[in-house]
C-alpha cells in the first residue's frame, strides 16, 4: 500500500520528476561524477577566470570582490541570521536578466538551507525551495552530498518520507556517499508518520552504506516501534543500541520505560525457553546478553536504581557481570593505534623499540593531564604522588609508565633541584619516556597502555579529532576497563578504579534487564540505572535449574 501511496504522490509532483527522470540515460550519468545534474552552463565569468602568473593570493581576492563572491558573503550573512525573506531578494535579482550571476553549488547550498530551515513551518518556503533546485539542476550545477541532504530535509518537511528515501538511494547509487544526516529526514519522518516499516526499510539501506546511527536514530526506531507494537523490532533495537551506545541519555531512558510498561511489553516473551540455548549465547557473547528473546511473560516491573562498587543493583539484587573483551581485538586495536601513529610522527617507531626493553607495566600515567590538574603551571609534586598513590595499587608494585613531552622534561619547572632528581630518578628506574618535538603524546601513553593491557592514569575523556580516527566500538569498551580518573580533595588525590562490572547495557540469564544512563564527566555523581525485571513461572524456574544441575 505504501508503494501505491508514493506511486500516486510522485505523478502529482512536479519536481519528483526533475530529480529522478524516469529514462535518465546512464551516458550522462557516467559522464558525471555526481548525480541529478547536466553539465555545467556560464560557469565562470571572465572576472573570476585564472589569470596566466596570477598568485593564489591574489586570485582568492579577486574571487572574494567578484560579483559571485559578493553575492556569496551576503547570502552567507543571511545564513547566520536565518534571514530567508532577504536571501530570496538576492536570489531573485542575481537571477534576472539585467543582472545576471553565475550561481554556484555554495550559492545554492545557502538558498536551498535557508528554505530548508523554515520549510517546517511555512509550506511556501519548501515550495520555494523546490523550485530553487529545479533552478540548479537546469543551469547544470553538480548538487554535492549537502545540497542532497538538504533536499531530502525539504521533502521530510513536506511530510513525504518516501521522496526523502528516494533522494538517498540515488544519491548512494549514483556514487555520492550518504552521511549519516543524509538519511535523517527520511527516517525521523517515517517515524513521525508512525511508519515502522519504512523506517525500517532506512536502517536497512544505511547499513548498506556503511553508515552507523546514533542515539537520535535509533531513540526514533525505538519510539516507533514501541508504538506500534513490535516486540521483535524492539528487541532488535535494544541490542542494537547495547552494542552502539552502551549507555543511553534520560529521553531514551523514559522511551524505554514507557515501552517495558505497555501492555504489547507485557504479552512479548516465552513461557518455556531452551535454557541450554540461553545458557550458550551468554557464554558465546562474553557474558551479559543471550539474545533468545524476551524471557517470561507478564507485567515488568520497571524502575530506576543504583549499583554497588560490586555492582549489584540496590533494586532487585541482580549482580552485574563484567563482559570479557577477546585478546584478539585488543592486538587488531593495538596494531591501528600504532599505525595511525606511525603515520602521523616516525619518531613513534622508536617508543615501541623502547617498550621492548623497558616493559611491562602495570600502570601508564598521562603525567601532562596530571600535572596540569586544575592549575596553570606544571606541578611535578603532584605528579610524583600520583606514581606513589598508583603503584601501591597494581600488583607488581613497579613505577608506572610516566608519558611526558620532551619540553616539559627539559624546561620550566623540570630545572628545579628537586624536580631534576624526581626527573633522574624516574629514567633511572626506565620509568620515564619523554616524547620528543612534534610528537602528540595521547598516542604513546594509549599505545603502551593497550598493549600491556595497564591502567591509564588521565582525566582526559578522550573524545577529540585524534580519538575518533580509531573509528571502532572496541576503544569504549576497553576505556570502561582500563581508565583512572582522579578527584583531588583535602586529603589528597583519590583514584576511581574502573568498576569490576561493564556500564553497558545488560540482559540476565532469567530475563530482566539493566540499562544505564550517561552521568557526563561527574564522577562522583552514582549512576541511575533503569531495573527491569518480572516474575519467571515455576515451570521455567525449573527448566532453568535442571539445566544448572
Amino acid at each position: 500500500m505504501r508503494l501505491a501511496a508514493a506511486a500516486a504522490a510522485a505523478a502529482i509532483r512536479p519536481t519528483a520528476a526533475l530529480l529522478f527522470p524516469p529514462h535518465r540515460r546512464t551516458a550522462s550519468l557516467r559522464r558525471s561524477s555526481l548525480p541529478l545534474a547536466r553539465p555545467r552552463r556560464n560557469s565562470s565569468t571572465a572576472e573570476t577566470r585564472p589569470k596566466p602568473n596570477e598568485s593564489s593570493a591574489a586570485r582568492r581576492r579577486r574571487a572574494r570582490d567578484s560579483p559571485e563572491g559578493l553575492l556569496k558573503a551576503k547570502l552567507d550573512i543571511c545564513s547566520r541570521d536565518n534571514d530567508l525573506p532577504t536571501a530570496l531578494t538576492l536570489y531573485e535579482a542575481a537571477i534576472s536578466p539585467d543582472s545576471l550571476i553565475p550561481l554556484s553549488v555554495g550559492h545554492y547550498n545557502c538558498l536551498l538551507y535557508l528554505c530548508a530551515n523554515a520549510a517546517s513551518s511555512s509550506p511556501d518556503a519548501a515550495h520555494r525551495g523546490f523550485d530553487i533546485f529545479s533552478r540548479m539542476e537546469a543551469d547544470g550545477v553538480h548538487p554535492n552530498e549537502a545540497t542532497l541532504t538538504i533536499v531530502a530535509r525539504l521533502a521530510a518537511a513536506r511530510r513525504d518520507p518516501a521522496m526523502a528515501f528516494s533522494i538517498v538511494r540515488r544519491m548512494a547509487t549514483a556514487g555520492t556517499a550518504p552521511h549519516l544526516r543524509s538519511y535523517g529526514p527520511a527516517l525521523f519522518a517515517y517515524c513521525d508518520a508512525g511508519d515502522a516499516d519504512g523506517a525500517t526499510e532506512v536502517e536497512a539501506h544505511m547499513d548498506t552504506s556503511g553508515v552507523v546511527p546514533e542515539e537520535p536514530e535509533l531513540a526514533a526506531l525505538l519510539r516507533v516501534n514501541s508504538a506500534r507494537g513490535r516486540p521483535d523490532q524492539v528487541y532488535r533495537l535494544l541490542h542494537r543500541a547495547r552494542v552502539l551506545l552502551r549507555q543511553v541519555t534520560d529521553a531514551t531512558a523514559q522511551l524505554l520505560e514507557s515501552w517495558f510498561a505497555s501492555h504489547a511489553a507485557s504479552e512479548a516473551g516465552l513461557h518455556h525457553w531452551d535454557a541450554t540455548k540461553v545458557k550458550e549465547g551468554l557464554r558465546n557473547g562474553g557474558g551479559g546478553w543471550h539474545g533468545q528473546g524476551w524471557l517470561g511473560k507478564g507485567q515488568w516491573s520497571v524502575g530506576r536504581s543504583e549499583m554497588d562498587k560490586d555492582g549489584t543493583c540496590q533494586r532487585c539484587g541482580e549482580k552485574l557481570v563484567c563482559i570479557d573483551i577477546d585478546p584478539s581485538e585488543t592486538r587488531s586495536f593495538a596494531d591501528s593505534v600504532a599505525q595511525i601513529a606511525i603515520n602521523r610522527d616516525a619518531n613513534f617507531i622508536k617508543f615501541q623499540k623502547w617498550l621492548e626493553c623497558h616493559g611491562p607495566f602495570d600502570a601508564v600515567i598521562d603525567a601532562a593531564n596530571v600535572g596540569l590538574y586544575n592549575r596553570n603551571s606544571f606541578s611535578f609534586y603532584e605528579v610524583n604522588r600520583v606514581v606513589n598513590g598508583i603503584q601501591r595499587i597494581t600488583k607488581s608494585k613497579k613505577l608506572p609508565l610516566i608519558i611526558l613531552h620532551k619540553n616539559r622534561v627539559n624546561g620550566g619547572p623540570a630545572k628545579l633541584p628537586q624536580n631534576q632528581k624526581l626527573l633522574e630518578s624516574w629514567q633511572r628506574a626506565g620509568a620515564l619516556y619523554a616524547t620528543p618535538p612534534g610528537s602528540n603524546d595521547d598516542w604513546y601513553w594509549l599505545y603502551a597502555a593497550v598493549i600491556y593491557q595497564s591502567l591509564l592514569v588521565t582525566n582526559d575523556e578522550m573524545r577529540d579529532h585524534l580519538f575518533q580516527l580509531l573509528g571502532t566500538s572496541f576503544f569504549p569498551r576497553w576505556k570502561e576497563k582500563h581508565q583512572v580518573r582522579l578527584i583531588f580533595s583535602g586529603r589528597g588525590w583519590n583514584f576511581h578504579l574502573p568498576p569490576p562490572y561493564s556500564i553497558v547495557i545488560q540482559e540476565s540469564e532469567e530475563g530482566s534487564w539493566h540499562v544505564p544512563t550517561t552521568n557526563g564527566d561527574d564522577i562522583e555523581k552514582p549512576r541511575q540505572w533503569i531495573c527491569v525485571t518480572r516474575k519467571i513461572p515455576e515451570k521455567s524456574s525449573q527448566a532453568l535449574a535442571r539445566a544448572v544441575g
